[in-house]
């Protein structure tokens, strides 16, 4: 029993509670002592109601957890609760209120942590929705929090749960408005676990973090693992599959009757402007999703699309104006929109993030819309390929790019391009469909992916490759790279061979090497190198990380309207504060001595530096430093020994 005595676990909640789940019966003496505990903090709780108390917390919340195993000494502990709540909810300290929530979350996880209670989850959500529409806005308020919250944890993710939160839109109260505006509008997935790619992809964040820390440590490695860990992360982001994060959108039952419903609510709401366009980017999600008709919703956000708007305001409204865009809309109504963008924001009056914004808002609007666009103002915008701002420019040259897919008819002939002079290999190919009978020459430009590389003859080599058009087409081939061999000559060997013979190399030549895992992890991991040591310098034209060529998925973000080619140049006051914030661990240079007495004379060397050169030109310190013989300086070691030698004696 001593043993018993001198363990830890009166101070260890959590593994006492483990322990009691597993043999009640041998820890009752421990479980006792805690309840007593608990009764001595409810009492000290009645004197002060109002001030935190988290050790009652913690008790409250290990009683709750084993209450099972002594169901006849906490008989009456869900009563005391009650009770407690109901006297002091009024002065009750925050932490502790939340205690409750963090329990009923927490207990209707475990009851479907093995498989959903269906009885017992649809008598619970309806209390939930009972006291949704309570008068009491802090009961409304916590039942809506644990109803998200238990739809995030995927226990509560049915349509029955996402469309009582709907309801929540339509409510008085801002804080139960804006917690269901957020629900509709945050991501369901957690994205804490994002990085979590298997060792075959390549090297982890952890393995490069760990390489470049081994090294030197220098401000170029420093800078070479940063770029190494945004290249790491971007590569991840594209391999990993797409995930709906916005599936309770998709669950709504009725979304044109609740869209118009919100619509109707904005126009009358007296709510703060960041509700408002809260409100704003939640039609336009339902819009662009459902691909619904609200043709109201398109002028009321054009009146808000001018430029003195603020910056992070502005750029949400044309967001909004983008997501609400899709084929089925009318033309004529969205064009309005298209021509008030480019009035107020694609102007030379403006200055160039404006400008670009502008283009990248049309370009986003007329890519969901195409027939929004008018054949005048697409060659207007696409003059600005030329524009002094970078920013401008690449944004053009973006939308010039758009159209070559959609139609080029509607650009200007000089910006027009076949679909194959993208961007890719260069060269000239021949290429081999197999199985083969001929062989013809084609100038191309096209993506490589999944080469392999082999040897036919000692005066070619054969490179398989998988040919990707810019215009969505795809073409499996094998070309061929001559070997200090001209094109007639090759030709003519070609032609010599036997169609059979040829049509045979041709089948062997496709089948003889077939790539493996190992192979595509050996690919992967030179690209991944090639781009992390491919730097961009001065006269180096940089990479399209962020090229303009992204999917159009069911969102969008800021970014791809604020996206800039450029970083703006920053003003001399920008400079000047960055400069003096980097100074504040700085030491100071000169090793200032101070004074015993502050109020003491200077020496005569003191005196000497402050005195004007032509006082001091002729004394013998100035005349003689730096121009003393080797005698001299022999006589000095030889005094200043000599000295030294006394002071010891003394």
């Amino acid at each position: 029993m001593s043993g018993r005595h001198n363990n830890k676990l009166p101070t260890n909640l959590p593994q006492l509670q483990n322990l009691i789940k597993r043999d009640p019966q041998s820890y009752t003496e421990e479980f006792l002592q805690q309840y007593r505990h608990y009764q001595s903090n409810v009492q000290i709780f009645k004197l002060k109601p109002d001030k935190p108390n988290k050790e009652l917390a913690e008790l409250v919340m290990f009683l709750a957890q084993v209450a099972h195993c002594y169901s006849e000494q906490l008989a009456n502990f869900p009563q005391e609760l009650k009770e407690l709540l109901l006297c002091h909810h009024t002065v009750l300290e925050h932490d502790l209120r939340m205690t409750l929530y963090t329990h009923i979350v927490s207990d209707i996880k475990n009851i479907n942590a093995k498989h959903k209670n269906n009885k017992v989850n649809t008598t619970l959500q309806n209390f939930m929705y009972t006291m949704l529409r309570d008068s009491n806005a802090t009961a409304a308020k916590i039942s809506l929090d644990v109803m998200i919250e238990l739809y995030r944890r995927n226990i509560w993710n049915d349509t029955k749960t996402v469309n009582v939160i709907t309801t929540a839109c339509f409510s008085k109260v801002t804080k139960i408005l804006v917690a269901a505006l957020k629900f509709f509008l945050g991501k369901d997935e957690d994205e804490k676990n994002s990085d979590s790619e298997s060792e075959d992809d390549g090297p982890s964040a952890k393995d490069l973090i760990l390489r470049y820390s081994t090294g030197k440590k220098s401000s170029k490695n420093k800078k070479k693992m940063e770029k190494a860990l945004k290249v790491l992360k971007k590569n991840k982001k594209k391999k990993r599959a797409e995930v709906f994060n916005f599936s309770a959108i998709h669950l709504i039952h009725d979304p044109q009757d609740f869209a118009e419903k919100l619509l109707k609510q904005l126009e009358d709401s007296k709510e703060r402007f960041e509700v408002k366009i809260m409100m704003m980017e939640l039609i336009s999600r339902l819009v662009g999703i459902h691909e619904l008709f609200l043709f109201n919703f398109y002028p009321f956000v054009q009146r808000f699309l001018q430029p003195h708007q603020r910056g992070a305001e502005v750029t949400k409204i044309l967001l909004c104006a983008a997501q609400a865009s899709h084929q089925l809309v009318p033309p004529e109504t969205i064009q309005p929109v298209v021509m008030t963008i480019a009035n107020n924001f694609v102007t030379d009056r403006n200055s160039g993030e404006v400008m670009t914004v502008g283009i990248n808002a049309i370009k986003e609007v007329v890519g969901r819309c195409p027939l929004a666009m008018t054949e005048d103002l697409l060659q207007d915008l696409a003059q600005y390929k030329s524009h002094k701002d970078k920013n401008v420019m690449m944004s053009a040259r973006g939308l010039i790019q758009l159209f070559r897919t959609l139609n080029p008819n509607m650009l200007h002939k000089r910006d027009r391009v076949r679909p194959w002079m993208d961007s890719g290999i260069t060269g000239k190919f021949i290429i081999f469909f197999s199985p083969i009978t001929f062989v013809y020459w084609l100038p191309i430009r096209v993506q490589a992916v999944e080469m392999s590389h082999s040897q036919w003859d000692l005066w070619f080599n054969i490179l398989h490759a998988h040919l990707q058009f810019k215009d969505g087409h795809s073409l499996t081939v094998n070309y061929i790279s001559m070997k200090n061999t001209s094109l007639p000559t090759l030709a003519d060997k070609l032609q010599s061979i036997p169609a059979e013979e040829r049509k045979a190399r041709a089948v062997a030549m496709s089948t003889s090497r077939l790539l493996t895992q190992e192979d595509f992890r050996k690919i992967r991991l030179a690209q991944l190198a090639k781009e992390v040591s491919s730097a961009p310098g001065k006269n180096q034209k940089r990479k399209s990380a962020d090229s303009d060529d992204e999917s159009r998925g069911e969102l969008l973000s800021l970014r791809n309207i604020e996206h800039l080619h450029k970083k703006p140049k920053s003003d001399k006051e920008t400079r000047l504060a960055t400069a003096m914030a980097g100074r504040t661990d700085r030491k100071e240079f000169v090793k200032k001595r101070a004074k015993l007495n502050p109020f003491a004379s200077t020496t005569n060397k003191e005196k000497k530096k402050k005195k004007n050169f032509m006082m001091m030109r002729y004394s013998q310190n100035i005349r003689t430093k730096g121009k003393r013989s080797f005698r001299e300086k022999q006589i000095a070691l030889r005094e200043a020994l000599l000295k030294k030698k006394k002071q010891h004696m003394k």
